[in-house]
């Protein structure tokens, strides 16, 4: 077999013992058969190889004196220093047909210290034994570093019968055992073997893949959905455990004798009572209300099924492959997103447990819970490492980590909640996240949680939201059954049947006709348990007055959940003090908060200035049918004529006063308490406080500002 050679400039200046040549000297292919003359001008070296490259295979590569062929078991640097050597075969050669880069593709050795599983780590390894893995990774020839000898541990002690190399022998540091392979993600061993019999050459590459593979390949089984525990339907609280095996705190005893002739001292102790928690939650009540809580975790999320097929197929596929991946979610605030992620991760977790799933990291990343974007990175290197660091610190170790193969890698999965908080000037936050998946050996996975589906073309430059890719998943609003299905799954094995169907499908098509939120719908129906509770004629908490002389609850006692009770509950919730003040506000400061609300809901992003919120009111009103009393000294020009709106100019009169006002009364927040078109505006109330004041008012939407 004769070798032709095709040069290519390299700038390899870390040249390993192997290697002898000086800085100028360059890659070159090795071809399995020997080609005839190309003849070209001068100049046209790239189209020669590419023509020799078309009509042979590459066998190998040389470097100077230094060559290695497919098969070859060769180092790579580090890319980290304290990470040591790596150590790989070399399975084949590889061009970019655009840029010209030389690369291989190398099947990955392990050390001992790169498998994360110390319960499953084999206690019985040799100071310099490898495993040999599934893992691969293309890098290019540059990151070469001299050639390796792989033997078995009966040879290594035939040529080294001390078990240790001299470090003046040509083999110190490139000499090491290996028995057994392994699979780091779900640390499963093949059994022992003899190196020289499983592998000579690189004829042997391909039956030391198949080998591998197969022999750490766990079974995986489908996982399957969970079922709630089967049992008699009865809900039980959790309780607090009784502290068992320890003696009551009693008073010392004194060791002298009692004195004669005293009378002996008596205590009465003080009336004390006992409750046992099951009495005191055994309340239909309470129960309702526990189940209600929108921080109380149900066994499934219902009406979710289709959004939870998809997110667990396409993080599963992305783990189990080793391959990074960025998946946008959107949805409006009560949909369901953040708790459908938990639920996947849940689940994957226990398919890892089961040994369904090889291992993953897993990191949450709340974008309303740090004061700055840029401690996520100190978040993520913490998840992955363990270690602190400030965000620039952390920035730099993520890029090198992303940006180097890394054998040991384990598959991470981030949940960016609140996407829209991590915005920052230039941008860099957002786009580190999203570019890292991209790249080769990250085996990063983010999730991208916001609540407006086109978050990334409004606010993010081109070059972020491309990186988001097609992996798009959108949750919409629930509608009345949805909503009544999740509030009846809450409520079921509930004693007493307290809350009337009629009620729950009442509660579901008012939330359904505003917002579909769940949270909204869940906190309703639990206040409305509370007024019922409060009618109830007994004290549900107190034992003695809850049941009557023979032990059972006196139903017809109890107050129920009705039509009229969760009409209580939502004029409660619609009545509240800022709603009151909302409603009473001057007509101008109602358009203003009208179209700062309009604002945010077009634009996705809770900021916004003075001046787009005025365009916004212009663009409104331009069209209003019917302008209501007084609207001419408010917005000169409406009033006589819909052409002459559409042409308004200049300072609307008042407006920017009653801006003012509205920032003193707490309503909005106004940069530097200035009414500029530039100042940054933003809402200092929850926009559905606006909404809920605002969306009958008769003037507003007569004025096309319906919210």
């Amino acid at each position: 077999m004769t070798a032709q050679t095709t040069p290519q400039t390299n700038t390899h200046s870390d040249d390993s013992d192997d290697n002898s040549e000086a800085e100028e000297s360059s890659w070159e292919w090795l071809y399995s058969t020997e080609q005839p003359d190309v003849v070209g001008e001068k100049g046209d070296g790239d189209r020669k190889r590419r023509k020799v490259a078309a009509s042979s295979k590459i066998v190998g590569a040389r470097y100077g004196d230094f060559e290695c062929r497919v098969g070859d078991t060769v180092m790579l640097k580090a890319g980290d220093a304290s990470t040591g050597t790596w150590v790989a075969i070399i399975c084949d050669f590889r061009e970019d047909s655009e840029t010209g880069e030389m690369s291989a593709n190398f099947m990955w050795f392990l050390t001992e210290k790169e498998i994360r599983n110390t319960e499953r780590k084999r206690k019985d390894f040799h100071w310099n034994e490898l495993y040999i893995s599934p893992s691969f990774d293309v890098n290019p020839l540059a990151s070469i570093n001299g050639k390796a000898n792989i033997m078995s541990l009966d040879a290594f002690l035939s040529a080294h019968p001390s078990g240790k190399i001299s470090r003046n022998s040509p083999d110190y540091g490139k000499t090491f055992v290996c028995r057994r392979g392994c699979n780091t993600r779900s640390t499963t061993y093949t059994d022992e073997f003899v190196w020289e019999e499983i592998y000579e050459n690189g004829e042997d590459v391909s039956a030391l893949k198949d080998f591998v593979e197969k022999n750490t390949k766990t079974t995986r089984r489908r996982a399957r959905a969970q079922s709630p525990p089967e049992g008699d339907g009865t809900y039980l609280p959790p309780q607090t455990p009784t502290k068992t095996g320890r003696n009551s705190a009693t008073t010392p005893k004194s060791k002298r004798g009692p004195r004669s002739g005293g009378k002996k001292l008596e205590f009465t102790p003080l009336a004390t009572r006992k409750l046992s928690p099951s009495q005191v939650q055994s309340s239909p009540f309470q129960i309702a209300r526990s189940r209600l809580h929108v921080s109380a975790v149900p066994s499934s999320l219902p009406c979710r099924e289709g959004e939870f097929s998809l997110v667990y197929s396409h993080l599963e596929a992305a783990i189990t492959e080793g391959t990074g991946n960025c998946i946008y979610i959107s949805g409006t605030p009560g949909t369901g997103k953040t708790a459908t992620v938990r639920e996947v991760i849940s689940r994957l977790e226990e398919a890892v447990g089961s040994d369904e799933l090889d291992d993953f990291i897993f990191v949450e990343i709340n974008g309303m819970k740090i004061t700055d974007p840029h401690q996520a990175y100190s978040l993520l290197w913490e998840a992955l490492k363990g270690e602190r660091a400030s965000p620039a610190q952390s920035l730099d170790l993520l890029e090198r980590e992303f940006s180097n193969p890394s054998p040991r890698r384990v598959p991470c999965v981030v949940l960016m909640d609140e996407l829209d908080q991590l915005v920052t000037k230039n941008q860099a936050v957002m786009y580190n996240f999203f570019n890292w998946p991209t790249l080769r050996h990250s085996r990063l996975i983010v999730l991208a949680v916001a609540n407006t589906m086109d978050l990334p073309e409004r606010t993010l430059s081109n070059k972020i939201s491309s990186r988001l890719g097609l992996t798009r998943i959108t949750f919409p609003g629930y509608n009345h059954d949805q909503l009544m299905k999740i509030i009846q799954s809450r409520l079921e094995g509930v004693p007493g049947n307290i809350v009337d169907a009629d009620a729950v499908q009442f509660a579901s098509r008012k939330v359904a006709a505003v917002s579909g939120d769940a949270r909204r719908a869940l906190d309703i129906c639990r206040r409305a348990v509370e007024l019922a509770e409060s009618d109830a004629p007994g004290d549900p908490m107190t034992p003695s007055k809850r049941a009557n002389d023979n032990g059972i609850p006196d139903q017809s006692r109890r107050g129920r959940v009705t039509i009229s009770t969760i009409k209580r509950a939502i004029n409660e919730a619609t009545t509240n003090p800022i709603q009151q003040h909302l409603r009473s506000l001057p007509l101008t400061s109602k358009m203003l908060m009208a179209a700062l609300l309009l604002r945010i809901r077009r634009s996705g992003l809770a900021e916004t200035t003075l001046g787009e919120t005025l365009d916004e009111l212009q663009r409104s009103t331009a069209y209003a049918a019917r302008p209501p009393p007084g609207m001419a000294q408010i917005l000169p020009g409406l009033a006589k004529g819909n052409q002459v709106g559409r042409r308004m100019v200049g300072r609307p009169q008042y407006i920017h006063t009653a801006a003012l006002e509205l920032v003193a009364a707490g309503l909005v927040n106004l940069e530097a308490h200035r009414a500029d078109r530039s100042s940054k505006l933003r809402l200092a109330i929850a926009d559905d406080e606006v909404k809920m004041a605002l969306r009958d008012d008769a003037d507003l939407k007569s004025m096309g500002l319906s919210v």
